[in-house]
């Protein structure tokens, strides 16, 4: 059973980003507020989920939240400022966009900066273990699946509808063959043939 609440009786945004160790499109992140003492027994980390299960689930938390939103981050972007600072500032956009203001913030993961003057915590494999971070994590992957999927119809070449820009064989191969697009993080290792600039798994 995922808990609640970290922060006790404060108003808490829930974080956690999806496509950070992708070789193409924007990473997104989500941030969350669920209502005090609410509970959901089929909300887990978004990859133990199965992909039906993850869009019922996304209904759900735009229905029962008090607010929800998702930050983007362009490739663009993330070529300049490098995956860590992508991932933490479209955490931010997605804070900023929030309809009520937390007052405090817990993220997926181990890195984080300063939002706001709010108190926040990085719990690592926070998705498995809050609510809220699980709800963020269902939102910021299906995101941006819809995202990929789009990205998919313009560029059929590079398998994105399966591999959602993730450093696949047949992704790899078509970049080879076909060369980059404009979505393509041009900052990252692509081939494969050396370390990403930034070895992160999501």
């Amino acid at each position: 059973m995922l808990l609640n609440h970290y922060y006790e009786g404060k108003v808490e945004a829930g974080c956690d980003e999806a496509g950070r160790g992708c070789l193409a499109g924007s990473v997104y992140a989500a941030a969350v507020i669920l209502p005090m003492g609410y509970q959901n027994e089929l909300l887990n980390d978004s990859k133990q989920l199965t992909e039906k299960r993850r869009y019922e689930l996304r209904e759900i938390i735009q229905r029962d939240a008090v607010a929800w939103a998702v930050g983007i981050v362009t490739p663009e972007e993330i070529d300049k400022i490098n995956i860590l600072n992508a991932s933490i500032l479209a955490m931010h956009r997605a804070l900023d966009q929030l309809q009520v203001r937390p007052q405090a913030v817990i993220v997926d993961g181990n890195r984080f900066k300063k939002y706001k003057d709010l108190p926040h915590t990085t719990i690592v494999k926070g998705d498995g273990k809050y609510l809220s971070i699980a709800a963020a994590s269902i939102l910021a992957k299906t995101y941006r699946d819809d995202y990929m999927n789009h990205l998919a119809e313009e560029y059929p070449q590079y398998d994105w509808r399966s591999n959602k820009g993730y450093p696949t064989k047949k992704h790899r191969e078509a970049i080879r063959q076909y060369g980059t697009t404009p979505y393509h993080r041009m900052s990252y290792n692509l081939l494969g043939d050396g370390q990403l600039s930034l070895d992160f798994k999501d």
